[in-house]
């Protein structure tokens, strides 16, 4: 037995141990003010959980790929683009995302998103959409896009 099989919150959304990453790489998707940590990844069970901060005004990439996610709201509040219908997010809520089905989730302008993500550990490359379908998805939002369309 090891002293890591608790690890106690250190903080509001931070635990023991648990490295606070960038949610991806600078450039390699567009993306908004986004944390990534990774609470759990058992190959025995053959999944991740993570953990996702989105700041006030911020957003995750608009994207599909063939993997689920299973997502909890733990934090703050705000929306999320599933398919081509965009849905109000508040604590507690849960989030299904079927398999090749555009995605986004975005936090209030006042307030973070904090939400676990559920995937298998082995999992796809995220798709981005090219322009004119980012530009139809976004403008579901009804508001700025938060995501500039890439190249074709």
């Amino acid at each position: 037995m090891t002293d890591d099989l608790v690890r106690h919150r250190t903080a509001a959304a931070r635990w023991q141990g648990v490295d606070v990453h960038a949610y991806k790489e600078e450039g390699s998707a567009p993306f908004r003010d986004v944390t990534r940590q990774v609470l759990f990844d058992d190959v025995l069970v053959g999944a991740q959980l993570r953990y996702f901060e989105v700041a006030p005004g911020g957003w995750t990439t608009l994207e599909r790929h063939e993997h689920v996610h299973n997502v909890v709201v733990l934090r703050g509040r705000g929306r999320c683009l599933v398919g081509d219908t965009v849905h109000e997010l508040g604590v507690h809520d849960l989030v299904d995302v079927p398999p090749l089905t555009w995605h986004q989730f975005r936090a209030a302008d006042d307030e973070s998103l904090g939400f676990l993500c559920l995937v298998r550990q082995d999992r796809d490359r995220p798709q981005l959409p090219g322009p004119d379908v980012a530009a139809a998805l976004l403008a579901r939002f009804g508001d700025a896009p938060r995501r500039t369309p890439g190249p074709a």
